[in-house]
């Protein structure tokens, strides 16, 4: 049965949908995880109703998207905000967690300079909307060695961007901005935990990263040179890899 399957759980980043894992899981081996990518709350087609974007009502979503699926643990997979989601559900839901991946992410809250950020963004998509932020907010995420390289995906990105309704921006920038420090979830871990970090990355710096690779009981790193904040495009091969292998580490196929 499929449901006995152990399950890899791919949660997307900000201004993104389920679909940036499409290429990503291609070559994943169907006859030994099970794959579910979700759309988070107000994202891709998950867009009906939603009151709260914060980190808490993402972990609950998660929850019941996963109880109705028949999932009791499972490997999570975060980019990004996925993350910031991710470690809200391991808080919560402890049990339920077989493993964590932090794909270019964070369990620090956002500094005064980052919330100031957020501030200005929320302020910028109020006034111009959200399809000239996502021009300007997609680009610099990429390691500049990719930005021209990578045109096409880049383009992927703002279209996705694009299409995420406004109240979901500004929601997420705000429930992003209120999440509370969650170091804690690191130190507590009870299963493995991975960080995937891009040296270039703007949004999540590498050397904000450094001082949590210790605090798990069980900690895998890769450090990826000329990557950004997405290297799920940037460097394909090298990510799906370090995913599988540390699947494999999570459930003893190794």
């Amino acid at each position: 049965m499929t449901t006995a399957l152990p399950a890899i759980v791919l949660l997307h980043g900000f201004g993104e949908s389920r679909e940036i894992w499409t290429e990503f899981t291609r070559e994943f081996p169907d006859d030994e995880y099970r794959l579910l990518t979700p759309n988070l709350l107000g994202f891709g087609t998950n867009i009906h109703d939603i009151r709260d974007y914060s980190m808490e009502a993402q972990a609950r979503y998660l929850a019941d998207y996963l109880r109705q699926r028949g999932c009791e643990r499972v490997l999570l997979v975060g980019h990004s905000m996925g993350g910031y989601a991710a470690l809200a559900f391991a808080e919560r839901y402890p049990n339920m967690v077989a493993g964590l991946s932090l794909f270019h992410s964070t369990a620090l809250p956002d500094t005064d300079e980052k919330k100031a950020n957020r501030d200005k963004n929320i302020d910028f998509v109020q006034r111009h909307g959200v399809d000239k932020f996502m021009e300007s907010f997609i680009r610099p995420l990429f390691a500049p060695a990719n930005r021209e390289r990578l045109v096409q995906e880049r383009e992927f990105l703002e279209e996705i961007g694009k299409a995420t309704p406004k109240e979901t921006v500004i929601g997420a920038l705000r429930a992003m901005k209120d999440r509370p420090d969650r170091t804690h979830v690191l130190r507590e871990a009870r299963y493995p935990v991975q960080f995937i970090v891009g040296k270039e990355d703007v949004a999540v710096t590498v050397e904000s990263v450094l001082p949590q690779l210790a605090m798990p009981a069980e900690s895998h790193v890769l450090l990826l040179s000329d990557v950004g904040h997405l290297g799920y495009f940037e460097r394909p091969d090298e990510t799906r890899r370090a995913v599988l292998d540390f699947a494999g580490r999570v459930y003893g196929k190794d």
